[in-house]
């Protein structure tokens, strides 16, 4: 009886922790991305477009970007399940887990709302506009995750995700300042190195959150 009830708590800790490596290997792979995708189209410029360009209308690399970010979707949600379940007794934590579940689950919809190139259209069209919402609200989830993160950890952790949270809110600042640019077909000269400040410091966070708690055992309280 003591030998099958310490194997089961082995398997779910060992499915624990296989969970919370899907978060590392969701921040590496979206990395990998953004490194492989872009080489597709020649006169892509990522100092100067956006991540959203690589998967707009038309764009030669649409169908690449939604097919290698099917498997990061599947990953973030895992550890989104991952976290959710190493939150035990810290309902903080546990809040964290249900935003990046709904962060995951929320990538399900971007195939279906994408942009348009720039140029190619007069006005906003409705997928346009969709497109927008939804990143908006995507930055708001993982902005909440980031902050919930803050409150759930040790000191070290609170500072590190306060200021992970300010550096996306001032990159995404200045991703807002030049985003006109796109549907008027003016010149964004920094607007994707702006974005993908905001991205990166994110997929960093994600990592160190996996980290920390790949250190704690099941049901302890993570004190990074």
């Amino acid at each position: 009886m003591g030998y099958e009830q310490n194997t089961s708590l082995f398997d779910r800790e060992h499915a624990r922790m296989i969970l919370l490596v899907c978060g590392i290997l969701s921040s590496l792979l979206y990395v990998a991305i953004n490194i492989i995708v872009p080489v597709q189209w020649k006169s892509y410029n990522w100092v100067s477009q956006t991540v959203s360009e690589l998967s707009a209308i038309n764009a030669p690399t649409r169908p690449l970007w939604v097919l290698l970010c099917i498997p990061y979707t599947v990953l973030v949600i895992a550890f989104g399940w991952g976290v959710w379940i190493s939150a035990r007794k810290n309902r903080i934590l546990r809040v964290v887990g249900g935003l990046m579940l709904a962060y995951g689950i929320l990538g399900i919809a971007w195939p279906f709302t994408p942009m348009h190139l720039r140029g190619t259209v007069a006005g906003m069209p409705l997928t346009d506009i969709m497109h927008i919402v939804l990143g908006g609200v995507t930055v708001l989830l993982f902005l909440l995750a980031i902050g919930f993160g803050a409150a759930a950890f040790g000191k070290r952790f609170r500072i590190y995700s306060i200021a992970t949270m300010l550096i996306v809110i001032a990159s995404g600042i200045l991703t807002g300042m030049e985003s006109p640019g796109i549907a008027a077909n003016l010149p964004t000269p920094m607007i994707g190195v702006w974005e993908r400040i905001s991205i990166g410091v994110f997929l960093l966070w994600v990592v160190v959150l996996a980290i920390v708690l790949l250190r704690e055992r099941t049901g302890s309280n993570p004190s990074f």
